[in-house]
This record gives C-alpha cells, structure tokens and sequence, in this order.
C-alpha cells in the first residue's frame, strides 16, 4: 500500500524544519506493510521484489568521545565494529551499539526504526556514514524506513544525498568492498 510522506511525520519535533526536509523528495514512494520488523531478514521477504539498493542501519556510539554515529550499508553487508572503527579514527575498540535512550534522544526513533531519514532530527550530535555502494552501484532507488519500522521508502540516490545534505549533515563516505 502506498503511502504519503507526510502522514510518516506526524510524531516530528515541531521546531525542526522536518516537513521541509522532506517536501522537496517528489518522487519517494512508501510502501506500508502490516507487520513491523526489527531486523533485516525480517525485513526482506517484504520487499525484496523491489528494485534498488536496501538498508541495514546501525545507530553507534563512541565510548571514549561520547560521540553517535549511524552508519547505513547495503543490507547483506557484515560489518566488524573494529574495523569500522579505526577507519573513522576513533581507535580499535571503540565503537558499540548505542542503547534505545540515545536513539530515542538523538533521532527520535526506537528500535528497529533506525533510519538515516530521522537525521533532521539530529542536532548536530551524530556523525553520517553511508556505504558508497549506495551511490555508486547504479541503482534507480534506495530504500530505508521512513520514521516507522512498519514501512519502507525508496528515492532516487541523488535525492536520498540531497536529504542528507539538508539535515546540515555531511556523509562520510565510505568503500565497505575493500574490507
């Protein structure tokens, strides 16, 4: 079932331009789904027929900084937190999932609904990281949760970027194939 982008934000902040973040991706499409999922393979039997490039998001934390980071990579990609870590100059170790306090506090959004979409909630406090696979693989759209594990959005890539780069943040870029 298709869905409108602004039904997904009647939860935003009021005081943070989420509906104009949002207003200028025209061509996102939403599909909702009946059942929320907390994981990726829950997630795929639903929307594995569409075409695009699909999501795994971790939301993670730096225990020496204090620092968040969401992290977002295709989702099939096995990532080891060491390595992430000291490729994002934060030492070996460093790096752990952070705990549904944060994630509620930083990107109003709970478990299983960790989402590079809620970065317009963000205040400056967590840190961008998108596989560049998204980017370069030649993909008509990309998928993540809008807000809601109970729903899936796809946009073109270069909206997705455009999004991002609107929340006033920059993403780090990075090649997860030379891992």
């Amino acid at each position: 079932m298709l869905i409108s982008v602004s039904t997904l934000c009647v939860k935003l902040p009021s005081s943070k331009p989420s509906l104009k973040c949002l207003r200028f991706i025209r061509q996102a499409s939403c599909i909702q789904r009946d059942t929320k999922v907390f994981t990726v393979e829950e997630m795929m039997p639903h929307i594995q027929h569409l075409k695009g490039a699909h999501s795994k998001n971790l939301f993670l934390k730096d225990k020496k900084k204090k620092g968040y980071w969401l992290v977002t990579v295709l989702h099939d990609r096995q990532i080891n937190l060491n390595d992430l870590a000291k490729q994002l100059g934060v030492g070996s170790g460093n790096l752990r999932f952070a705990d549904e306090t944060a994630m509620l506090e930083k990107l109003k959004v709970g478990q299983g609904c960790a989402t590079p979409l809620a970065l317009f909630c963000d205040d400056g406090d967590v840190k961008f990281v998108l596989d560049s696979a998204f980017l370069e693989g030649g993909h008509e759209k990309v998928y993540f949760h809008p807000m809601t594990n109970a729903a899936t959005m796809g946009l073109s890539p270069e909206d997705f970027v455009t999004f991002v780069k609107k929340t006033g943040h920059d993403p780090i870029i990075l090649n997860f194939d030379k891992n």
